[in-house]
């Protein structure tokens, strides 16, 4: 299990690599929800997203030899992006695997940032592909399977419960794991109070899946938010969250749009569905808790472009 000393370790490590995002009040939002409401916006980190604190926790630990080999990593979007740009800034050589439904301006921006992009027909794909250059030699910069990684995403939590007020429930969006598992760690320490709650989308089910079966699984992969589905968790983010998180709650694709809309018009931020999949959750966690619930959202990231979110919104008959 990552402790607060791995977290805070990591955070010494990558404090000069990237941001410590706004931790604020958003009065819009707390006026939507109808309870206070604290985000910390990871949209605002290098690459825009929390990916880039795992990525470069990771890429600090290599050896001379695994530096000079390079790096290859699978992404739906944000860490793929993460790891290319991290590591052209630190002078590595970077393959990223992605599946052709990954979003295009992301694909775009992993091949500007000078890695060497492999695309695939799908996430199984990808993830096969990656495997077999990891055993050619590559260090294998895993999403969410990999106690740096998870250490690095744990700083979101550290800097959430430095900078925030007093919050009761902190809402967390689910793909593979590693971000959840991370800040869920940091909170168990820093605030023990605080009930940690995970959010997938339908369709990108692999965490609350895994928590029905006692244990990662296959899943089969659906949802529109390509930035949440992993094929399955991993050991290692299923023990944190069975043992650290409150529940992992789903909600439908087209609530996560609506949320993005609404992270727009209310909080004026522009987030990807990732984050607006805290939005609809957020609502059924107040039903859950009561009047005294004062929440924190953690921000995820926003790489989705303003084209996909009209298309995703026209698909759903969303205005």
């Amino acid at each position: 299990m990552i402790g607060i000393t791995d977290i805070e370790q990591q955070a010494g490590l990558i404090a000069g690599h990237v941001v410590r995002t706004p931790t604020l009040p958003s009065p819009g939002l707390s006026a939507l929800l109808g309870a206070p409401v604290t985000v910390k916006l990871e949209l605002l980190q290098r690459t825009g997203s929390f990916k880039a604190r795992g990525a470069t926790a990771k890429l600090l630990s290599l050896s001379e030899a695994e530096r000079a080999a390079g790096v290859v990593a699978v992404s739906g979007g944000n860490h793929g992006i993460a790891l290319a740009h991290m590591a052209a800034a630190l002078d590595v050589k970077t393959t990223v695997v992605m599946p052709r439904s990954a979003p295009a301006r992301s694909v775009e921006i992993v091949a500007a940032a000078g890695a060497s992009l492999r695309l695939t027909d799908d996430m199984d794909g990808a993830f096969s592909l990656v495997n077999r250059l990891r055993d050619e030699g590559l260090t294998l910069v895993h999403p969410f399977d990999d106690p740096l990684v998870i250490a690095g995403q744990g700083t979101v939590g550290r800097e959430l419960a430095d900078d925030a007020g007093d919050l009761t429930d902190v809402l967390v969006s689910v793909g593979g794991g590693g971000l959840i598992a991370g800040v869920a760690a940091a909170l168990r320490a820093l605030r023990p109070g605080v009930r940690v709650w995970g959010v997938e989308t339908e369709g990108a089910e692999a965490m609350s899946r895994a928590l029905a079966a006692g244990g990662p699984v296959p899943v089969a992969l659906s949802s529109v938010v390509s930035t949440l589905s992993a094929p399955s968790v991993s050991q290692l983010t299923y023990d944190h969250v069975a043992a650290l998180v409150t529940e992992v709650l789903v909600v439908p694709d087209r609530e996560a749009v609506q949320g993005c809309l609404d992270l727009a018009d209310h909080a004026k931020v522009w987030g990807e569905p990732a984050a607006g999949c805290l939005l609809p959750a957020a609502r059924r966690v107040l039903e859950r808790v009561g009047d005294d619930c004062r929440l924190g959202l953690v921000v995820c990231g926003g790489n989705a472009t303003t084209a996909d979110v009209m298309a995703w919104a026209g698909r759903f008959g969303l205005r």
